[in-house]
């Protein structure tokens, strides 16, 4: 990850469905650091001392910008609000990345892209890198009716129009999506990506993986997810620091140990961007993140320490 730079909005569309796209670029016009399909932008708010995360949705072969859509989501925490009222022309952000949790496997020979709202965003940058390349692919995109679909204009004028599909809610059943007949045949040459709301992308997930797709070829990511926090007190050591703290029902390991002066680096607080991943020496852990793999949550070496717990006591390597 790059560090933290200072970019200016230098285009804003305010598009269907209360999704703003937000350019950005170098304020002195100079090019910024290059991104590959599927990265994202930490953005800091500062009024509301909170990261935010954002995919880039522009094309990794232009250097001169970033440009990101956030939807305008009352049920968030105030995230994209505040970035919706601060990202005018001329606004200045304090920006970290690209940073890329999502990458898009370039040798795959056939590629499927879902896109569930908002999370169409990731996948118009894969779709430009793989018309690029030269690949087969296929764009399907789901929302609940074209009067607030996002990013008409661009998928309609891109070269790879034809590869896109629509599917609307409020539209006629035969042109929605349906796993039977949108899903791929399963095969070790082709990989699907899924972004979108959490039960959206359950369902593509689990219908895939019911279908044969080896999870290993299903990639996804939670730009948000529902997180139960609470649970039953434990204990976490330090073995670095040396401290041992007791984490309560209602708090997180990350919050309890800031309190004794040990900071880890918290972005998203919901277990989706992985910043917070911490190695583990001992302890079971109860795993609440959307981050790990399941083959990563079997090594029982990482935690996200944002939001999952621990059973009894967890020793971590901090």
């Amino acid at each position: 990850m790059t560090d933290k730079q200072t970019l200016v909005v230098t285009k804003r569309i305010d598009d269907r469905g209360d999704i703003a796209r937000i350019r950005f670029a170098s304020p002195d016009g100079a090019p910024l650091p290059v991104f590959t399909a599927g990265a994202h932008l930490d953005i800091h708010l500062p009024d509301l001392d909170m990261w935010r995360q954002y995919s880039i949705s522009s094309d990794p072969a232009e250097p001169g910008f970033y440009e990101i859509g956030v939807l305008k989501d009352p049920k968030s925490r105030g995230g994209s609000e505040a970035v919706h009222q601060l990202a005018l022309e001329g606004a200045q952000f304090t920006i970290e990345g690209p940073r890329n949790l999502f990458e898009l496997d370039e040798t795959a020979e056939m590629t499927v892209l879902y896109g569930g709202g908002i999370g169409i965003t990731p996948m118009i940058a894969m779709a430009q890198r793989l018309h690029a390349l030269g690949k087969a692919f296929t764009l399907h995109y789901c929302t609940r009716s074209q009067d607030v679909t996002a990013f008409l204009d661009v998928l309609a004028d891109a070269p790879f129009a034809t590869n896109v599909r629509f599917h609307f809610d409020d539209q006629a059943d035969e042109q929605r999506l349906s796993l039977f007949k949108d899903l791929p045949k399963p095969d070790p040459e082709t990989h699907l990506y899924v972004c979108g709301p959490q039960g959206f992308m359950d369902w593509v997930i689990s219908g895939a993986e019911d279908a044969g797709h080896a999870t290993a070829n299903v990639h996804r990511e939670y730009f948000s997810a529902d997180v139960a926090l609470d649970g039953d007190g434990f204990e976490v050591e330090c073995a670095q620091s040396g401290i041992t703290v007791t984490i309560g029902p209602d708090d997180t390991i990350a919050k309890a140990l800031a309190k004794q002066g040990i900071k880890i680096e918290v972005k998203c607080e919901e277990g989706v961007c992985g910043t917070c991943i911490t190695d583990v020496l001992e302890g079971d852990i109860d795993h609440r993140d959307q981050f790990l793999t399941e083959e990563e949550r079997e090594d029982g070496d990482q935690i996200c320490a944002c939001c999952s717990r621990g059973v009894g006591k967890l020793v971590l390597d901090i």
